[in-house]
């Protein structure tokens, strides 16, 4: 079990995860619970590893150690000077067009975890929290800022460009699988 909740920490991400959800989804007792948390803290604590376990209220959370700082702090100002990835831009756009809106939604209509892509764009400014959903566990509201606005000369989110509605039919969907390349008869 300590390899599960391990990986359910790191599934939850930045939103950790409450202890009674933890008990629910694991089915194990609180002392069950507490021996295993306890076990992997010891072993976070070894030099060689990049995590530690923090409660913040009744929420567990993986993070990373604070005496690694720099290194990340480093690999994000190198990304904060370079061009947003395909991933980033995406989660970007959902979250303009959507204002304010969830990481859970956000995930939902990339199909994907966007907790890294996320904190990208809120190091870089370009996105911020704007509240608490009324959603159970009340998820992080998040929404663009004016430096984004900035970036796209606009004004206003409601100067965002209108989103196209494309019809997809089964022509298109049929050409999504045909390659345009065929193999050469030798």
């Amino acid at each position: 079990m300590q390899g599960v909740i391990e990986g359910i920490l790191f599934v939850v991400g930045n939103e950790g995860i409450e202890e009674e959800k933890l008990l629910e989804v694991t089915g194990l007792s609180v002392n069950e619970l507490n021996l295993i948390l306890d076990k992997l803290k010891d072993e976070y604590q070894s030099e060689d590893r990049g995590f530690n376990i923090e409660t913040f209220g009744n929420r567990y959370k993986l993070v990373t150690k604070k005496e690694h700082k720099e290194y990340y702090e480093k690999l994000l100002a190198e990304e904060k000077n370079g061009e947003l990835s395909q991933a980033a831009l995406e989660t970007l756009a959902v979250i303009a067009y959507n204002s304010p809106t969830t990481r859970g939604y956000v995930d939902d209509v990339r199909g994907v975890d966007s907790s890294y892509q996320i904190r990208k764009l809120l190091y870089r400014n370009l996105i911020k929290e704007v509240g608490r959903s009324e959603l159970p566990g009340r998820p992080i509201l998040y929404g663009v800022t004016d430096e984004f606005l900035d970036y796209l000369g606009i004004s206003s989110i409601e100067d965002l460009p209108e989103l196209k509605e494309v019809e997809i039919t089964e022509e298109k969907v049929t050409d999504l699988y045909n390659s345009k390349y065929t193999d050469k008869e030798n």
